[in-house]
């Protein structure tokens, strides 16, 4: 029988919370500390984790020897230091949220880390492991017969308010591109498996927090916005995001096109924001539409409901601690590496310097293998 591993939280907010609910649920784990500032967000994590202790520093928690994993999910603008704190102290498998940074300037504090941080780090991309996306990965070349086009669309609603606003301000979130789309580019990496050449954009904020008030500061996050990505292997795709739009059926709509066929996966929002008096929420979809001979097939992709009620991913956290747990057994390694959490944000960031400045712009990660031969000018880096 596998001894209880136990996890300290740095950060228990929304996502924080979303985590202890689906560690709960792995088996053989234990939440053994916890620390987060914020009187509610600490109150509401004691009563999902009563066993924890609730540490007042990281320090604190980190001084603990009775800790085999660490996961990160304190605002944006916090993950960076804590890694480095962490790795000052003493190296433990860690799961740490995305964003993994939010300044092109924190490339060289990226590159340490990977050189000396002398445990596995997982980059924590839900979006990979939710069962329909899943299900599209995995049909996606034999259905296309080799994809050409790929299209995301979110929409989706706003962003939800988070202590001290920290998420409606780009100099704490990375902007949107890289705080909500960062996501996506992942998924773009993984499905084509290539890399982005050049990314063209436009974005803005047009209708959501524009009469909210922070110390006096307007919101100047966006919440709308076009992204085409070319990729080495000559695969285009496609972003669409919209964040005034929850009145959709399907919040996630992936589609990938090839010679032989379509693929689609549908992903419905949380279910805690489908209204009762519509019955009940969308299950998930996977359609296939080849071209010849024409039919398109649709098989719903159901999520088990106690990974449901756990989180608002589609039970993708769950699955996502599942594989990291046996990073933390020794049994695997990370799916998700600091390679794959550096260049999704500094696609994003790409992003957003092509919509501000209405010009493409061109990445060259070339043939490296790791974070830390990326080079700092990239064009998403400037």
């Amino acid at each position: 029988m596998p001894r209880k591993v136990r996890y300290g939280i740095i950060g228990c907010g929304m996502m924080g919370q979303e985590h202890l609910r689906n560690i709960s649920l792995l088996g053989d784990t234990e939440v053994a500390a916890i620390f987060e500032p914020d009187q509610v967000m600490r109150a509401g994590a004691a009563r999902l984790a009563p066993e924890a202790a609730l540490s007042d520093t990281i320090d604190e928690l980190l001084a603990r020897d009775d800790l085999d994993a660490l996961v990160i999910a304190s605002p944006n603008q916090h993950h960076l230091s804590q890694m480095e704190a962490i790795a000052a102290t003493r190296s433990l498998p860690l799961l740490v949220e995305k964003p993994l940074f939010t300044d092109p300037s924190d490339m060289a504090r990226i590159a340490r880390l990977e050189r000396d941080y002398a445990a596995p780090i997982w980059v924590a991309m839900e979006y990979r492991y939710m069962p329909p996306i899943a299900a599209f990965l995995a049909r996606c070349d034999q259905t296309t017969g080799g994809m050409h086009m790929l299209s995301i669309r979110e929409h989706r609603f706003p962003f939800l308010p988070k202590v001290g606003a920290w998420n409606r301000f780009n100099r704490n979130s990375g902007g949107t591109m890289v705080e909500k789309c960062c996501h996506f580019f992942d998924l773009m990496r993984l499905a084509t498996g290539a890399e982005p050449v050049r990314i063209m954009a436009s974005a803005g904020q047009a209708v959501n927090h524009l009469d909210e008030r922070y110390d006096g500061s307007v919101p100047d996050v966006w919440d709308h916005g076009f992204t085409i990505v070319e990729f080495d292997n000559g695969v285009r795709a496609m972003l669409e995001l919209c964040m005034f739009a929850e009145g959709a059926r399907y919040q996630e709509e992936i589609s990938a096109i090839g010679p032989q066929g379509k693929i689609e996966a549908l992903v419905p929002g949380p279910g805690r924001f489908w209204p009762e008096h519509l019955g009940a929420a969308p299950v998930p979809m996977l359609i296939e539409s080849p071209r010849l001979p024409k039919g398109p097939v649709t098989r719903e992709i159901p999520v088990d409901p106690a990974l449901l009620a756990a989180g608002d991913h589609n039970g993708a956290t769950f699955y996502q601690h599942q594989r990291f747990l046996s990073v933390v057994r020794g049994e695997a390694v990370p799916e998700v590496t600091l390679t794959d959490g550096a260049r999704a944000v500094l696609m994003g960031l790409a992003a957003q310097q092509s919509a501000r400045s209405g010009q493409a712009v061109t990445l060259d990660f070339g043939p490296h293998a790791s974070a830390s031969e990326m080079p700092l000018t990239a064009g998403a880096a400037q």
